[in-house]
């Protein structure tokens, strides 16, 4: 086993124009061949705004077969073109019809203001999914899956709770984003909650004020989107960055895997519903067989052993331990992401 302090942390660098796709994740699909898996770009209309998918078929699609399909939902900051497109493209090797979508507001779909990161919408882009992919020409509907990585695991968490569409669920390194925005990650900044909220309240103020709705306040000075979580790093200020999930996220998102639709940003009204928001809230509602995946050395790991303890409506539960793997490294470690499809591939056959 790889030596933490000793091994690469990232690989090769991936140009999104290198690919006729914009794909950026390794061993990603260059044509469309008869008889292997393809890739469909694809749009659809969800709460009046056009969103973006890639849709993948396996290896010899038939559009009048019955196949298990699969969402998948894409870490915060990312797009499909990046890891949720790599699962997916190996999930559709392994027989099934699989989508992945860019979030509302995020990626190349639609929504004003731009990055946009609030829970419902990200929730919803997941029930948006299984709304598209329900209707497309092959699936069987009633051997639906659901796959969240990162922060679309918690979100994917939370619409399973309520939409029985879904007969199983599995999440790759499931990010809380409500949890992490509110407390801080692992929890570090529960002191600040209150001057955090306050700074959201005051930019959603801000925004108010831009839209030409009167604000009686002498602290606004009109109409400017704020922003939280962009930064403009040297590779310097990244090594020294002191968490794993940030150092190596800068990393795989602005450096090895970097894609343009893709940001750490999003509003900072958007922490009005985040810091209010918990995707662990009601988890017992899942009663469908549940997969959480976690890296050994993720600094994310505590979140997924959380949802565990927290899903009591289901007996079919299991939290798989990746040996060795930070959270990033699920991503694009080969020997990391192996294991991770090797127990999905295991799993969905067994429940979908």
């Amino acid at each position: 086993m790889n030596d933490r302090n000793t091994k690469v942390e990232m690989g090769p660098v991936h140009d999104y124009r290198d690919n006729p796709f914009g794909l950026v994740y390794e061993y990603a699909i260059t044509e469309n061949e008869p008889g292997k898996v393809n890739i469909h770009p694809v749009s659809y209309t969800l709460r009046g705004l056009k969103i973006a998918a890639n849709v993948y078929t396996p290896a010899n699609y038939d559009p009048n077969g019955a196949y298990p399909a699969i969402t998948v939902a894409h870490p915060n900051g990312g797009v499909k073109e990046q890891v949720a497109g790599r699962y997916a493209q190996r999930l559709a090797e392994q027989g099934y019809i699989t989508i992945a979508a860019d979030a509302a507001y995020q990626g190349a779909s639609e929504g004003e203001p731009r990055n946009v990161d609030k829970p419902f919408f990200r929730t919803d882009d997941v029930h948006g999914m299984a709304d598209f992919i329900a209707g497309y020409p092959g699936v069987d509907t009633e051997r639906l899956g659901a796959l969240g990585i990162c922060g679309g695991g918690g979100y994917t968490l939370k619409a399973v709770q309520s939409d029985k569409r879904f007969k199983a669920v599995a999440t790759v390194s499931m990010f809380n984003s409500g949890r992490v925005r509110r407390n801080g990650m692992q929890d570090s900044q529960m002191g600040t909650i209150q001057k955090r909220l306050k700074e959201a309240s005051d930019a959603r103020a801000q925004e108010v004020a831009g839209r030409g709705i009167p604000v009686r306040t002498h602290e606004m000075t009109g109409g400017n989107i704020l922003y939280a979580g962009d930064a403009d790093l040297t590779d310097e200020q990244i090594d020294a960055l002191p968490v794993d999930l940030y150092r190596q996220g800068y990393k795989y998102y602005w450096r090895t895997h970097a894609h343009p639709g893709s940001t750490f940003k999003y509003t900072m009204s958007s922490l009005l519903d985040l810091m209010s928001f918990d995707a662990t809230d009601q988890l017992d509602l899942i009663n469908v067989p549940l997969l959480l995946i976690a890296g050994s050395e993720a600094d994310t790991r505590y979140m997924s052993e959380d949802a565990l303890s927290k899903a009591t409506g289901t007996e079919d539960k299991e939290l798989f331990l990746i040996e060795g793997a930070t959270h990033i490294e699920t991503y694009w470690v080969d020997e990391y992401v192996d294991a991770a499809l090797g127990k999905l591939t295991a799993f969905f056959a067994r429940t979908v």
